[in-house]
């Protein structure tokens, strides 16, 4: 008897996989999460790329905003701290561009232009300076004039491997969180500075609208989260330390 296993039954599995890790794991449910990191965690680091994880925004710059008014530099650090959770269990090395609400501008920065320009440039030098890096910029989109726009979409930089490792997480993406309105990845434009001047390889994924009052809602809730990190995660590992 022959079997024929797609690409995307693999993708699947994967998704699945990570996410049934995610629902026991990045919340940290009790000793039922200790005990399975003392059976499974790795005991060696694993070989590969730093996986630089980008929240963005941040500060005074909080991004996007809802229709209520909640912007999306919080939201884009929740997801990134389970992403991160998941993406240490599993043996990789990991970088945050910042761990808490604040940006992170230079001291000197003073009006709010000064600030995002810093910030950037920052985030840029943070990640030009590891080596063997790619960088998974989180952030929320937004379309206002047309507030029934929704999913999430992937990104990428010219360098490669990003386009690629777009595909894979848009792929993963489409089959948690974007079913029946799947979407294609792209490449990034030259207006967007961080991915610009970045000199590895870098994806950017707009996790889902704020612009779409359901979504919106969804994006804030702690399941859709980890459904996110879950998926960008897979998308990440399915397509290898390229």
């Amino acid at each position: 008897m022959i079997f024929i296993i797609r690409k995307r039954h693999i993708a699947a599995a994967v998704v699945l996989c990570v996410a049934l890790l995610a629902a026991v794991l990045v919340e940290g449910h009790g000793g039922a999460a200790q005990v399975f990191a003392q059976v499974f965690a790795p005991r060696t680091q694993a070989p590969g790329r730093i996986v630089v994880l980008d929240p963005g925004h941040g500060g005074e710059d909080g991004g996007a905003v809802s229709p209520d008014g909640v912007p999306e530099s919080g939201i884009n650090l929740q997801i990134v701290r389970k992403a991160e959770g998941l993406l240490v269990f599993l043996g990789r090395s990991v970088r945050l561009t910042r761990t808490g609400e604040e940006a992170i501008y230079s001291p000197e920065a003073q009006t709010l232009r000064e600030k995002k320009v810093s910030d950037l440039k920052n985030r840029v030098a943070l990640i030009n300076a590891l080596p063997h890096a790619v960088l998974l910029s989180i952030h929320q989109n937004s379309m206002p004039q047309h507030p029934a726009v929704h999913g999430a979409q992937v990104f990428s930089n010219p360098q490669e491997p990003a386009a690629g490792l777009a595909q894979s997480i848009q792929q993963a993406l489409n089959l948690t969180v974007n079913t029946g309105n799947e979407k294609t990845a792209k490449a990034i434009g030259d207006s967007v500075y961080l991915m610009k001047h970045i000199t590895c390889p870098g994806v950017l994924v707009e996790c889902g609208f704020l612009s779409n009052s359901h979504e919106a809602q969804l994006l804030r809730q702690p399941e859709q989260q980890k459904r996110l990190a879950a998926a960008i995660v897979a998308g990440y590992l399915n397509f290898g330390n390229h």
